[in-house]
Order: structure tokens, then sequence, then C-alpha cells
């Protein structure tokens, strides 16, 4: 089976309103074809601005990219039949297996042939007297649907830092989230990389071990805890297509959506003695279930603290180099208050005669040469290649880049200009039949994404169905809906360690400008499912459902 293979959409030139559009081909809008299409009956139609499936996984192709959550629950869960049929190979799955399990995905469910690839969208605006989302694409085609649904990822939008003299920069440059698919050639390359973050901890490594040098120009120290990734045994796999159950049911009812469960105990209740004993055991085991064993890492500082500094002394003891050490375990947030990256052989890089670390904390970045990169104190470093691992305007960044006008025109750039506003993170006051699969105000970046993908894709199909069954076409959430529910994130996420971190891009902190405000819901996977299926079984509170006007042309 090829990679990335498409069938051409079956309704090209056809202008006639669909009854929803969906913007994007990953997780999210596979799935909300599949149910608008195949359970409601809709006509549908899925606008992808790449050349295949994937979504984020599309474009994530750099050196080392793959999934942080465990492969048997990185995955639909939405059907039993198709859960068993693939098998993964990993226990982390890297993009090119994730990309094949989409395109499984796609062609058992002949998605494809209502996929528009190569098309992205460039605005999109509400027309009120047709009752209708027109949507123009790149291309100047101009498309229009009764409902819209964005499903374009929380972390797909690169933020590439300006730092100046970029343009002038001699060698080539890379982001890490627009990798060339045909790949790099790093050997005999001096390459820098921009960025320690998840993204960058993944890279280091893969990079490391075929460029002539790499330059690390860290930022911010960061932790993290070894991924122990590995192949999967056959009596794992066994075991996997055995459970889809259970696996279904502890995903659903977890916080973060992992197939694990948080330990209810405090990290206060043991012991110094027990306490290392237990944080060795997940140590050894590796993953994000290391944060898992304890109830209060991220509500109690200084039950954080006794995690922060068992890390750090990991980090100390691995990195060879005294400096090099020092620098790398000078970290300045408390653990799991930014995403917590796992990896496979970061610090260890740093025992490499080819690989140096330079703080542009201490030294920041004055601007790109066009041979390299100068520091403020006048340090140069030649470079042949600089990596971009600087991530993405998460969350808002790839919304924003739709260009959407609502109601009397009003942007969502200015609807949004003090920090983002949802109802459930699903719809925005001024915005009719506008859903967001996985939207500021909801779990998403803090969850394992296919399960709270799944959980929005099968409340906005029921929403659309419920519509249907009372002959209604229009429906918006109010701005006071949005307001309590934009409070109750703030409380949320205040009883937490989560905005405590001031350069987090949950915040937004990495994208000069960008307004600072905590962006998803913390409050766990399970609560929110609890309360969007409360929110549904009353009737919809905080929407209004009206008669919409009959487009014309239908």
């Amino acid at each position: 089976m090829p990679l990335d293979h498409a069938a051409p959409p079956q309704n090209i030139g056809d202008t006639k309103p669909r009854d929803a559009i969906i913007i994007g081909a990953g997780f999210s809008g596979l799935y909300q074809l599949h149910c608008l299409r195949d359970r409601l009956g809709m006509r549908v139609e899925v606008l992808e601005a790449g050349g295949g499936v994937g979504g984020t996984w599309y474009w994530n192709r750099y050196p080392g990219a793959r999934c942080d959550s465990e492969s048997h629950s990185y995955c639909y869960t939405f059907s039993a039949e198709i859960f068993r049929e693939w098998e993964w190979t990993e226990r982390y799955p890297g993009h090119a297996e994730i990309r094949r399990y989409l395109n499984h995905v796609s062609d058992r469910l002949d998605l494809a042939r209502d996929i528009r690839f190569n098309t992205r969208v460039t605005a999109c605006r509400w027309d009120e007297p047709a009752g209708l989302w027109r949507l123009t694409t790149q291309h100047g085609e101009e498309l229009s649907a009764r409902f819209l649904i964005t499903a374009v990822g929380c972390l797909s939008t690169a933020n590439i830092p300006k730092i100046p003299g970029l343009e002038a920069f001699r060698g080539d440059w890379y982001h890490t989230g627009t990798w060339p698919h045909e790949g790099v050639a790093f050997a005999g390359k001096r390459v820098g990389q921009i960025g320690t973050g998840s993204t960058g901890i993944q890279a280091v490594p893969v990079i490391a071990e075929e460029a002539a040098h790499l330059t690390v120009f860290q930022r911010t120290a960061n932790y993290s805890v070894p991924a122990r990734n590995q192949p999967l045994t056959s009596e794992f796999k066994a075991w996997v297509r055995d459970n889809w159950a259970e696996i279904r049911r502890v995903t659903q009812s977890t916080v973060n959506g992992h197939p694990f469960m948080i330990e209810d105990r405090s990290v206060h209740a043991v012991s110094d003695e027990e306490l290392h004993a237990i944080l060795e055991r997940a140590w050894e085991r590796g993953g994000l279930q290391f944060r898992a064993n304890f109830r209060d890492v991220l509500l109690d500082e200084t039950a954080n603290v006794k995690l922060a500094d068992f890390v750090r002394a990991k980090i100390r003891g691995m990195v060879q180099d005294p400096a090099k050490a020092a620098m790398l375990a000078d970290i300045d947030h408390p653990y799991g208050a930014k995403r917590p990256p796992i990896d496979s052989g970061y610090f260890e890089a740093f025992n490499r005669d080819n690989v140096a670390l330079v703080d542009v904390r201490a030294d920041p970045i004055e601007c790109i040469t066009p041979t390299g990169i100068r520091l403020r104190s006048g340090a140069e470093h030649a470079l042949d290649v600089i990596v971009f691992a600087t991530g993405f305007d998460a969350m808002t960044g790839p919304l924003m880049a739709l260009n959407i006008e609502g109601e009397g025109g009003q942007r969502l750039a200015d609807a949004w200009a003090a920090g983002p506003q949802t109802y459930l993170g699903l719809q925005v006051a001024g915005f009719p039949n506008l859903f967001t699969v996985t939207g500021p105000g909801s779990p998403s970046v803090l969850c394992n994404m296919p399960v709270c993908i799944e959980q929005h894709v099968e409340w906005i199909t029921d929403c659309l169905g419920h519509l249907r069954a009372l002959g209604l076409e229009r429906i918006e959430t109010t701005a006071e809906a949005m307001a309590d529910w934009g409070a109750e994130v703030q409380r949320v996420a205040n009883l937490t360690l989560l905005p405590k971190v001031p350069h987090s891009w949950y915040l937004g902190a990495n994208v000069p400008g960008k307004p600072r405000v905590f962006m998803p819901y913390a409050g766990g996977m399970a609560r929110y499912r609890q309360h969007c299926a409360e929110v549904a079984a009353k009737g919809y509170p905080g929407f209004i459902m009206e008669h919409g006007q009959r487009a014309a042309a239908e």
C-alpha cells in the first residue's frame, strides 16, 4: 500500500451547497466524515490542504517523529472490527506507521471519495440571508454548506520565530512541522537546532547520529522521561485484540484519555524510600505513565518538587559533562506543567563528541547570518543547516488561518483579540452552525487526542441529528454560555500548576503578541465528557436552535 494515496473526490465541479463541509482530513476530519455521511446520511465534503490523509501526521515527518501515546490507545475505538484488524508494531508508533493506519481506515470506510486533497481554505464567510457558510480555496474555488466543521488540529500551524537575518542564510533551514517529505540529508553537515520541547527532544538523537556536528540552542531546559519504545510482542498484540472493550472503557474514564489509571495516593503518603522505589520502577517502565503514580503531582507544589528533583538527578547522572548536565537540569517550571516529553536517548546524545549545547537564555540569539547564528555576546556558530523545533501557534493558529467571518462580518480574529472564547470548545457566539473539533476550551492538548476527538465528533453528530429530528437548521451558542464556560476553564486551570508557567504554549506564550490565556480545559476528559452528555440530555442549554433560511440553490 502506498504511504499516501487518495482517490479523487467524485464531486469536483459540483457547486450545490453541501449539508456540511469539514476542513481537515486527520483523525478528526475522517471520523466526522464517516459519522455525518454514513450515520446521518448527510451530503458532506472534506477539504484538506495536504496531498493525503493524516492531518498533523501528514506534515510531521521530522527525524524521530513519533507519538507519545501508546499505540493501542492512539487509534479509533468506535469500531471493534477496525480496532482488532489493525496491528501496531511498536509501543509508540512513528509518523509513517500512523499515516499507514489512517490510510487503512480511510480505505476501509471509503472516505477518500468525499475528500478534496491539495485544497487549502483561505476564507470562510457566514452568509446570513442564505443561511450558509461560503468558503474560498487557494485555487479560487467557492463552496458552500449549511454547517462548517473545523477539524484542523491543535498543533498544525508552524511557529517560525522572527529572527533577523533568516532570509539571508545561505544554508538550508526547516521547521519540524513542515518537514520535506523526501527527507533531509545531514551527513557531513553542521546543524543547528533551535528548540528543546517535545519535538526537539525527539529530533536531537536522530540528527546527532548523522550530522557531522549538531549545536542545540536551548532557551528552556525541559524534563523528559525515557519512552522505552520497543516492538510489540505477539502476546501483547493478542491481548489488545481481545480487550477492545476494556481498553475503550479505561481510556474514556481517565483524566487524560490514556490506557492507565492515575494512582489514588499522595506523594506525601509515602516515605522518601518508598517514593524513590516507586519512581525508579516507573522510570524503568518509561512513558507518560511516569506521572500517573500519584494524584497530586499537578496539584501540590511540594509534591511536584519531589518528582522534579528525581528527574533532575537522573539528567545529571546521564550527562557526563558537568557543564552540559547543569544546563540541561536547570529547569524553571514544575514537572508536567508544560507538555511532558518522553524520549529515546535525548540526554545521552549530549555525551557525543559532535553535540554541543548553547544556553540562549544566558546569551540570546541576536541574528542569523549568511553562514550561521550569532549570539548577543558576539559568539558565532557556523552552520550549514538550521532546524526550527519551535512548535506551533497552538489551538488558535489553525483556526485563525481560515479567515473566518461570522454574523455581520465579524472576524474570529477580532472576537478572540483578547484570547479565545468558546462554549465547550465546540462553538463561538456570533458564528452560527460552526463547530470546532477540539477547540480552545476543550481538553484537547491535555488529552490523548483520538479519545478527545471521538467524543467531540460523536457529540457534534448527535447534535446535528437532534436538529434534523426537530426540523431545525441553525444552532449557535450564546455569549452568556461562552462566558460561563470560559470562567470554568480558568477556575479549573487555577486549581493546578499548569498556569504557573509564564512561557508555556498552553497560554500562547511561544507566539509574540498572542494573548496570554490558558486555553485547554484542565478538568479532565472524563469530567468534560460527562458535562457534554448532560448538556445534550437537557436539550442543549447554552445553545439557540432555530429554523434557518433555505438556500435558493437547494
